[in-house]
């Protein structure tokens, strides 16, 4: 607007034969340009009073009573000051040490453009700092009515605060998998497996490290502990062989995406196509055994086998005698004790038909009682006396147990614990960072190119792509940035472009862009 005014100033200079103004704008030069932009969005906001008020126009002290009582700025006292500005008259104008705009505040609307530009460099010229600051440093030169939503509505429409306070939406918490709902089959049918460790063990005068592997059925919650040696395949193939052995072979596995896993499921993959493989299919003996991978960076998908980690943790600190190191066979000693004490935990609180009746633990499944002990006969049907073989007495007092299962744990875990409100759901094309890191300004940013909805229609993973690759990650772990119009994802810009811009603004050239809040 400066440069606008002064090229108008040289044309009249100009034509009269005078000096025309160049080089850097003067203060006097801004300040004028200043004043007629708010001169343009009075006049367009308040045509009316302007008209009224110009009969009167440079005298803060004249009579009010001209402007309209229906108009939006009646109780503001307004008056046109002698550059036609239109002000507001308060109450501190006997105020010397005040200076003259605090006293007599510019009215701006609310809704105009111009208002809105100028609440916005005034939160850039903060540092996109406290919203506070920016209302205070306004309201000793302007006066604005709902100073303060216009201020967070500017904060909401940075691009820099988007970036700086991007978090993730996650969507509705999902119902459970098929896996954790499938009674009357067998314990260990579907296995959720994870690592941890390592622990160290004495063998001779040194110590070396062990990993525990954790085998826990979906269903019954029944967990199997066994000793790792290191995180190779080979060593992982051996434990679920091991596994096998001892539980039969299950028709899935769960895990995360450790190398191990990964490098165990291509091995069974393999054996699935040529079935060639005799060392394999000793150690699967069915090849129709599935291997599913939650996302990576999604530990919340594998919450039914993260949180027996941290059972058989408190567990084996029990058991464990602390200022000695166990060998081999005691740490094999213990995690069996702690496998038994895992097993035999209530999966409910209270049972339902009578005080003296045991709560219903894993072990009523793999043992028959709580604690192996004694077989609870009195679990049988009516109609007990028909059956006579063992076989169909066993198989009364199991479906006995799978109907308390029923019963009395399926109503336990259907109650939702957190992420209730719903969620816009990620689209092709939504620019997101993905969170990752202890710090936010190592998380990468990238583009979604493919998105996986659940059983339930929302989006709960995706795949992004980045400098560095396409990477595979969970809805919880994308913080969408919302730079375009909600449904219209990279609407009048080509994808490639788009990215390739978003790319660039994330700053370094050889490694994966990544925002800071020092990049704008």
């Amino acid at each position: 607007m400066a440069f606008a005014l002064r090229f108008i100033d040289n044309a009249r200079l100009k034509s009269k034969g005078l000096t025309l103004q160049l080089g850097v704008l003067q203060q006097e030069e801004l300040k004028r340009a200043e004043e007629t932009l708010w001169k343009v969005a009075q006049a367009e906001a308040f045509p009316e009073e302007i008209s009224i008020l110009s009969t009167t126009q440079g005298s803060p002290t004249a009579r009010h009573g001209r402007v309209s009582k229906s108009s939006l700025i009646y109780k503001k006292w307004p008056y046109l000051d002698q550059r036609g500005v239109l002000r507001m008259r308060g109450r501190i104008g006997a105020a010397t040490f005040a200076p003259m705009e605090a006293k007599y505040p510019a009215i701006l609307p609310r809704q105009h453009p111009i208002t809105f530009l100028v609440t916005d460099w005034y939160h850039r010229r903060y540092r996109h700092a406290n919203r506070e600051i920016v209302t205070n440093e306004m309201r000793q030169r302007f006066e604005v009515s709902k100073l303060r939503s216009l201020v967070e509505k500017v904060s909401k429409k940075c691009m820099m605060c988007r970036v700086i306070k991007a978090m993730p939406d996650p969507p509705v918490m999902a119902p459970l998998p098929e896996a954790r709902l499938q009674p009357y089959v067998r314990p260990f049918t579907y296995v959720g497996l994870d690592y941890f460790g390592p622990v160290l063990v004495k063998v001779g005068r040194s110590l070396v490290k062990r990993w525990i592997a954790l085998f826990t059925c979906l269903t019954v919650r029944a967990v199997h502990l066994e000793v790792v040696h290191s995180l190779s395949t080979e060593s992982c193939v051996m434990a679920v062989r091991r596994f096998i052995s001892r539980r039969g072979s299950p028709a899935e596995f769960h895990s995360d995406n450790g190398t191990c896993f990964q490098g165990a499921s291509k091995e069974l993959d393999r054996e699935h196509v040529r079935a060639r493989n005799d060392a394999l299919a000793a150690v699967f003996t069915s090849t129709t055994t599935r291997w599913r991978f939650i996302p990576p960076s999604s530990p919340h998908m594998g919450g039914a086998w993260e949180r027996l980690v941290r059972s058989v943790k408190v567990a084996i600190g029990a058991i464990i005698d602390a200022p000695r190191r166990p060998d081999d066979e005691t740490l094999e000693t213990i995690l069996f004790e702690a496998e038994a004490m895992i097993n035999s935990r209530p999966l409910t609180y209270i049972p339902l038909e009578s005080a003296d009746q045991e709560a219903l633990t894993p072990n009523h499944f793999l043992l028959g009682s709580s604690n192996g002990y004694k077989v609870h006969s009195d679990e049988v049907v009516e109609g007990s006396a028909i059956l006579r073989s063992s076989w169909k007495l066993a198989q009364a007092i199991t479906n006995g147990f799978w109907s308390r299962w029923v019963k009395e744990y399926l109503p336990v875990i259907t109650r939702r614990g957190k992420w209730f409100k719903e969620a816009r759901d990620l689209v092709v094309g939504d620019l997101v960072m993905i969170v990752g890191g202890t710090a936010r300004d190592q998380w990468i940013r990238g583009r979604v190119k493919e998105v996986f909805p659940g059983r339930d229609g929302r989006v709960r993973q995706a795949l992004v792509r980045t400098a560095s690759g396409i990477l595979r990650r969970p809805a919880t772990k994308l913080a969408m940035l919302d730079v375009m119009e909600v449904g219209k994802p990279g609407h009048g810009v080509p994808e490639d472009q788009e990215i390739h811009q978003g790319l660039r603004e994330g700053g370094c050239h050889d490694e994966p862009p990544r925002c800071s809040s020092t990049v704008a």
